[in-house]
């Protein structure tokens, strides 16, 4: 395993988004009643941030910077 691995602006990216797509879906889940469309929307945005680690991966990104 590299000594970069995970420590790239693509991978904080990421993340970051990831973890708001839990967080939106997490919030829909405790609504009462469940709101399936804001579930999905966060399941899309969950999605979106590994589709973004992909583009930023090939755009340079992937890299640590010293």
């Amino acid at each position: 395993m590299s000594a970069s691995h995970g420590n790239t602006p693509a991978a904080w990216i990421a993340v970051a988004v990831g973890l708001l797509g839990f967080l939106i879906g997490s919030v829909a889940m405790m609504l009462d009643p469940i709101s399936w469309f804001v579930f999905w929307v966060g399941v899309a945005v969950t999605v979106v941030g590994g589709l973004l680690f992909i583009v930023l991966a090939k755009l340079g990104f992937n890299v640590e910077s010293h």
